[in-house]
């Protein structure tokens, strides 16, 4: 009976997928990536309430990271190997518990080490993309992954909308004890509904791993688009790290309600992911990833000359987001095509990089709002995203 039910919701690659199934991923993939952006607008109350540093607290965002990118190292690979249903399943699991842990926290090294335990366990939407990357169509490859990749990115902003407006109305822990209930339905709704995808790769989890470096040699490619799109991560997630302590500065001194607020103008950019797709098949990805590069920076620049003004803050984020998102998807669904029979240890080269980029641009950012504030964090993001054009820049003339 169980392999006849495993027959029956088996997919064939590049065959197709039911809408119906890459919209309920999509919409999973914002779920479990949310649990990493909770913390973003609530930084100055927890500081406030913990009695930690700016410094301090802007560790779990950097700690978060870190910890997406040991997940995305050691547990995406295993999408190859078994049932990518199961290792979903245990991400959402241990996800419940790092949650609890955090609403229950009443001292740093809990907390921190919380933080770390849910980056490490929210990398699920990387499980989903390479499966939606495998098995869609040819034709149809970029522009579903990139309605997962809309979702992933609507989930990273709207946690910020959501967990502003509950830590302004209920304290900052709230979020987390509802984020751990929403987690816990989540594995019940998968439990039914995520199909069996049998494994592409027979070895040990040892060989697994050697194999990423051997694809990484073997497509010189995945690299370039990591390492470029890590630099543009970590300019877009310098702007999220410090905006909080921005917004509690003249002339807005606003809280973290209006911080999490500025997310919604943030989702604009985001749904730009349904329709890049698209032209990333027509196109090309150097072209559209050379579009949100002039785009990041023409954030930076316009939040740099208009930030004492909401409309300036407004416009840079909206933008911002919409840059990022064709660096991403262009760089990202570009990677896994190169070798289509390993997706996941594909995407892990390439998400391995990009959160390394992410966490290291976080840092950076808060680090340089310590010494310079606003002009520091700016400064920040368009070093990092300069790396992008730079890297790029390289790639074009080499192949001159």
């Amino acid at each position: 009976m169980q392999e006849k039910k495993r027959n029956r919701l088996a997919f064939v690659p590049n065959q197709g997928l039911p809408s119906w199934l890459v919209s309920m991923l999509a919409v999973m993939a914002g779920i479990s990536v949310a649990n990493i952006y909770y913390c973003q607008p609530l930084l100055g109350m927890i500081s406030e309430d913990t009695g930690l540093s700016a410094f301090q607290v802007n560790l779990i965002p950097v700690l978060t990271q870190v910890g997406y990118a040991l997940g995305l190292l050691l547990i995406i690979p295993l999408g190859d190997m078994y049932n990518r249903r199961t290792t979903v399943l245990v991400n959402f699991g241990m996800l419940v518990l790092s949650l609890l842990a955090i609403y229950f926290s009443n001292n740093a090294v809990l907390l921190l080490g919380a933080s770390l335990v849910t980056g490490f366990c929210s990398v699920s939407p990387q499980v989903f993309m390479p499966f939606v990357s495998l098995y869609s169509r040819k034709e149809e490859k970029s522009q579903k992954v990139g309605v997962v990749l809309s979702g992933l990115l609507v989930g990273i902003l709207a946690s910020r909308v959501i967990s502003g407006y509950v830590g302004h109305l209920f304290g900052w822990r709230t979020i987390y004890v509802v984020a751990a209930v929403v987690m816990a339905l989540s594995a019940m709704v998968l439990l039914r509904v995520f199909p069996y995808v049998a494994p592409t790769y027979q070895g040990t989890f040892v060989s697994l791993m050697k194999s990423i470096k051997t694809l990484a040699v073997k497509y010189p490619l995945s690299l370039l688009y990591s390492i470029r799109s890590g630099f543009a991560f970590g300019s877009f997630l310098g702007l999220w790290a410090c905006l909080a302590f921005r917004m509690k500065e003249a002339p807005f001194f606003q809280g973290s309600d209006v911080v999490g607020m500025l997310g919604i103008c943030g989702i604009v950019g985001a749904l730009t992911a349904l329709v890049a797709g698209k032209y990333i098949y027509r196109f090309g990805v150097e072209r559209v990833n050379a579009m949100g590069v002039a785009l990041i920076i023409s954030a930076w620049v316009i939040m740099a000359l208009f930030d004492d003004s909401y409309l300036g803050i407004i416009a840079g984020v909206i933008v911002i987001d919409i840059g990022m998102q064709c660096v991403q998807l262009s760089n990202q669904s570009s990677t896994m095509n190169l070798c289509p029979e390993a997706t996941s240890r594909m995407n892990t080269i390439y998400m391995v990089s990009y959160f390394i980029g992410g966490s290291f641009g976080t840092f950076l950012a808060g680090t340089l709002w310590n010494q310079w504030g606003w002009a520091g964090t700016v400064a920040s993001g368009l070093l990092m995203i300069s790396m992008t054009l730079i890297i790029s820049i390289y790639h074009h003339l080499k192949k001159k």
